[in-house]
């Protein structure tokens, strides 16, 4: 049971400032071994999750690398932290070189019991200016969950697809995602803890940057399609440096449904709506 009360939580705000800056996203596209956009070019899709990232002091982090709990975000004592999904709208596009503002408010907050014991849901919704203008409006689902082991059970199957790219995860990539999005949580680059202290078998492939890689190959296959909303929700961890494929099929004009998956099945899910 949350031992708060979220009532005192809810609608809670908060507004974080950032530049797009040239720097960064040299970083971001070595990172995704792509080539960086210019000044003044389109930010490409999800690199926002890049910037908006508060600084926190190393002696303001707990243990599994988060910043400690009770301060914007409810605390969750004792519990670990997992990005389980989100929802964004397109609306336009930010521009590299810009100054741009995140606006954050706690929509949602719920307990429920799962698989792994007490789950406490705390959905954020974001909206991204720019220039006085709406560009992206997004939910996050954040979970945190009993520090019980990992189930890594079977997934389901992957469906046939019209495209396909294999990834190789290997600590480098996760270590320099987890640098440019200026996260410290250590199940994605701390071989000890992630073993011993969390249960998991190895580094733990960061959720927004599966979403990124899926979406990433949407992009590649369907070059001229204008993006609306994209929707994503993890289903079982991916473990590097195991490969695993992302990849996905059209389902109707406009709508195509994306995965992730390695040799157990599917790993996340993600549906796009496209112009």
């Amino acid at each position: 049971m949350a031992d708060f009360d979220p009532a005192s939580w809810l609608g809670r705000t908060q507004d974080v400032h950032d530049q797009l800056s040239r720097n960064l996203i040299r970083r971001i596209a070595a990172t995704f071994d792509v080539e960086a956009p210019g000044h003044g070019e389109e930010l490409p899709w999800l690199w926002h999750w890049c910037f908006f990232n508060e600084p926190v002091d190393c002696s303001g982090l707990g243990p599994d690398g988060h910043p400690v709990l009770g301060g914007f975000m409810p605390p969750a004592h004792g519990r670990n932290r997992m990005w389980a999904g989100g929802r964004l709208e397109f609306l336009a596009p930010l521009r590299i070189g810009g100054e741009a503002c995140r606006k954050t408010r706690i929509e949602r907050i719920e307990e429920k019991s799962g698989r792994t014991g007490s789950l406490l849901f705390v959905t954020l919704g974001h909206e991204y200016w720019q220039d006085r203008q709406l560009c992206i409006r997004e939910e996050q689902d954040i979970v945190y969950r009993e520090p019980t082991p990992p189930k890594l059970a079977e997934g389901e199957p992957v469906p046939p697809g019209d495209w396909q790219h294999d990834v190789v995860p290997d600590p480098t990539l996760l270590f320099r995602y987890s640098a440019v999005t200026f996260n410290a949580h250590r199940i994605h680059f701390d071989w000890p803890y992630v073993t011993e202290t969390e249960g998991y078998p190895g580094l733990v492939v960061h959720g927004p940057l599966t979403a990124s890689l899926s979406l990433a190959a949407f992009v590649r296959a369907n070059p001229l399609a204008r993006l609306r909303r994209f929707a994503f929700r993890g289903v079982r961890p991916l473990i590097a440096p195991g490969a695993f494929q992302v990849g996905g099929r059209h389902t109707e004009p406009g709508v195509a449904e994306l995965w992730a998956s390695n040799s157990s099945g599917i790993c996340q899910r993600a549906d796009v709506l496209f112009d």
